[in-house]
């Protein structure tokens, strides 16, 4: 009994972790994380940005990695409208030593990110947030001073080839935000790898 018990606490946390997260109209709070060139990135930086494409994602991922031109292709699209990518990494370096800050560097040089790489090292933003994948989008929408969610989920329908994706989810929900629209849908299903986090 007391064994059933615990493998219900195990299988039950990753829904406790996404039902604290945000859902679409919640407000987001800012960070402050280290990016992979030792600078501190916050959304408060970006004085003239409409908003944000935060993406939860890593190195070692599968899913993530066949995903890593499409976010690159969205920071070099939206970020001139006022939407910039900010990537986190989430994952716990002691159970993933590729997702380490120094193999962050390493990916990041090699692959010319042109966005912020930040390491998310006491797993807080992620609990925060909600996110349960690499990758998992947030697309927030600056209103004052607030951080208003207004997509969570995937990126497109087809983790393997972005060519063959039919549904450009965050593509088509930040060309509404820009239109001051709603997106719809607003929420979908991310797809990818477990995020790895400290028991």
């Amino acid at each position: 009994m007391k064994r059933l018990f615990v493998l219900g606490m195990i299988v039950a946390l990753p829904l406790v972790l996404a039902a604290q997260g945000y859902k679409p109209g919640d407000k987001a709070v800012d960070f402050k994380l280290k990016n992979v060139d030792g600078s501190f990135v916050s959304m408060s930086n970006y004085s003239d940005a409409k908003g944000f494409i935060v993406v939860f994602t890593c190195n070692t991922c599968p899913v993530a990695q066949a995903y890593e031109q499409r976010i690159i292709d969205l920071d070099k699209e939206f970020k001139p409208k006022g939407m910039p990518v900010i990537a986190i990494n989430p994952n716990d370096p002691e159970i993933k030593p590729g997702d380490s800050f120094e193999k962050m560097v390493e990916l990041a040089k090699e692959k010319e990110y042109p966005f912020p790489y930040v390491f998310d090292e006491t797993q807080e933003v992620f609990k925060e947030y909600g996110a349960t994948k690499t990758p998992h989008v947030y697309l927030l929408k600056k209103e004052g001073k607030n951080y208003v969610v207004k997509y969570v989920g995937a990126i497109d329908n087809n983790q393997r080839d972005g060519s063959a994706a039919t549904d450009h989810y965050v593509k088509d929900a930040v060309n509404s935000i820009l239109a001051d629209e709603n997106p719809d849908p607003s929420l979908t299903k991310a797809v990818g790898c477990s995020i790895k986090y400290k028991q």
